[in-house]
């Protein structure tokens, strides 16, 4: 007798949450490479980010998405918007929590989500840092939102990522393979570059600077099979933010140079020379021209 072949399961995630809940993270850990940046601050991400999983019986390609929150500027907007298209012609959506920190602001996301026409799944994050007894009390609570699954997990050690996976894969259709295996994100190498950079800035600048910067690749010249030359401009607001991220003696920028140049190698597999500069760009986060020039455009 023989056996009935498994059908391919294929389909689009997309993952939502209020911002630093650990989209990102989750992104990266399913995947298995780091195609998301992450840092602790809100809004690290500011467009929409494939991710491509791919194994012997399904495919799935994730949609990491902005933080939801009330936008102030036209920046903000544009993150917005990412997150409405990146609903478009999705399959399944996965709504994550911060099982250590739920505010009304979660449980709206939840009760919005839960009028999508497609699987819902929710994911509780964070539940290394959590008492078992307030899991528990969390889960009863989401009970009725009338999700497919609700799957307690954790990012950042793993705990619970298989039976979301399994979920998530019995979540999608039967489908077509969209992308090649080795295929993991859809993002351009100019793109990851800078958004490594500024990732290294996220990680060292505190207070208000980081989330006013922004980071423009000027030039990626190969100059043989084993070097590039790269040059970007780490972007501003204020006169008193150059002065933070350049520090005292060139110091902070050669240390955010020095970290994103070892991340960027390893994405591109040859020695780097990164050279960056910092500009001043008064209120850019508000000027068309400018969310253009690094990246950030409506299509």
């Amino acid at each position: 007798m023989t056996q009935k072949k498994q059908e391919f399961r294929s389909g689009f995630i997309t993952i939502v949450g209020r911002p630093n809940v650990g989209k990102s993270t989750l992104m990266n850990a399913l995947v298995g490479e780091k195609v998301a940046i992450v840092s602790n601050r809100p809004q690290t991400t500011r467009n929409r980010i494939m991710g491509v999983m791919t194994r012997p019986d399904c495919q799935m390609v994730f949609l990491d998405t902005p933080g939801i929150h009330n936008p102030r500027t036209r920046l903000g907007e544009y993150m917005m918007q990412s997150v409405r298209e990146a609903m478009d012609g999705m399959d399944c959506v996965l709504v994550l929590v911060d099982a250590t920190q739920v505010g009304e602001h979660d449980r709206n996301i939840v009760k919005e989500m839960a009028t999508k026409k497609v699987p819902k799944l929710l994911a509780l994050n964070k539940i290394d840092m959590l008492a078992k007894e307030k899991l528990l009390a969390l889960i009863a609570s989401f009970a009725d939102c009338g999700y497919d699954a609700i799957v307690p997990i954790s990012a950042m050690t793993g705990d619970g990522l298989a039976e979301l996976t399994e979920a998530l894969v019995a979540s999608l259709p039967v489908g077509p393979k969209y992308f090649p295996d080795d295929m993991m994100t859809d993002q351009p190498e100019r793109l990851i570059c800078a958004e490594m950079i500024r990732e290294k800035a996220l990680m060292h600048l505190r207070d208000e600077v980081p989330h006013g910067i922004g980071v423009e690749m000027m030039s990626m010249n190969k100059e043989n099979d084993d070097f590039m030359e790269i040059h970007a401009t780490i972007y501003c607001e204020r006169d008193a933010h150059k002065g933070i991220i350049i520090g005292k003696r060139g110091s902070m920028l050669q240390v955010i140079g020095s970290e994103a140049r070892k991340d960027i190698e390893q994405l591109l597999g040859m020695h780097v020379n990164l050279k960056l500069w910092v500009k001043v760009r008064t209120d850019w986060r508000n000027r068309m021209n400018d969310l253009r020039n690094l990246g950030y455009e409506n299509k």
